[in-house]
């Protein structure tokens, strides 16, 4: 898939709105009843970049972004100012903050996950474009090393191991993370005069699975 490892800038995704949305199907039944059922395994996120364009200056570097991608065709990293980290919003992350795998001696490569609570339910989120700098890794309880204990694909979110964790034991994660994303455009419409009376473009972005 064609995908540009830049990311959206982000002094205009701040004050964007969306987040994730979900495809339920309901069926009514004749009792009155329904079934629901969904196709999805996992959410998708979709955003409106035009709101939170503030300036004409803010507008050209949409437009250049925009040309930059050729319009659908190239996707790129985008910062959701809802939901960034491995912790709460308001935390820094820590390297115990998700788990993510359990080690059995032979396994060195470990997907970025990121776990949703709610009561007794959870749902995991595959992480593949973690935050360079950002990535922190536990080993039952220890802080690892970048460069000397793991590493990390940026372009993926697979940590790797020097040596392979030993059987059983945890292997945790902190970091901050983009998501993968396209414009749900190919078209662009501006008018400065509708913009300077308050009238925002739409600009919708969509994420796309990797």
């Amino acid at each position: 898939m064609a995908f540009h490892e830049v990311r959206f800038p982000t002094n205009l995704s701040f004050g964007s709105v969306g987040g994730p949305e979900r495809r339920t199907e309901v069926v009514a039944l004749s009792n009155g009843h329904e079934e629901r059922n969904t196709p999805w395994a996992e959410s998708r996120r979709r955003y409106d970049a035009g709101v939170s364009l503030r300036s004409l200056d803010d507008i050209g570097e949409l437009i250049a972004f925009f040309e930059a991608r050729q319009g659908q065709l190239y996707g790129f990293r985008w910062k959701d100012w809802a939901d960034y980290k491995s912790c709460a919003a308001s935390a820094t992350p820590s390297f115990d903050d998700q788990l993510i795998g359990t080690g059995d001696g032979v396994r060195r490569d470990y997907q970025l996950i990121k776990t949703y609570r709610s009561g007794n339910e959870t749902q995991a989120r595959v992480i593949r474009k973690p935050v360079k700098g950002t990535v922190r890794i536990g080993l039952q309880g220890d802080e690892q090393q970048e460069g000397v204990h793991f590493t990390v694909d940026w372009t993926t979110g697979i940590v790797t191991f020097a040596t392979p964790p030993a059987v059983d034991e945890r292997v945790t994660a902190g970091y901050e993370f983009d998501v993968p994303v396209r414009f749900d455009t190919d078209r662009i419409q501006v008018s400065v005069a509708s913009f300077q009376a308050g009238d925002v473009p739409q600009v919708p972005v969509v994420e796309v699975r990797l």
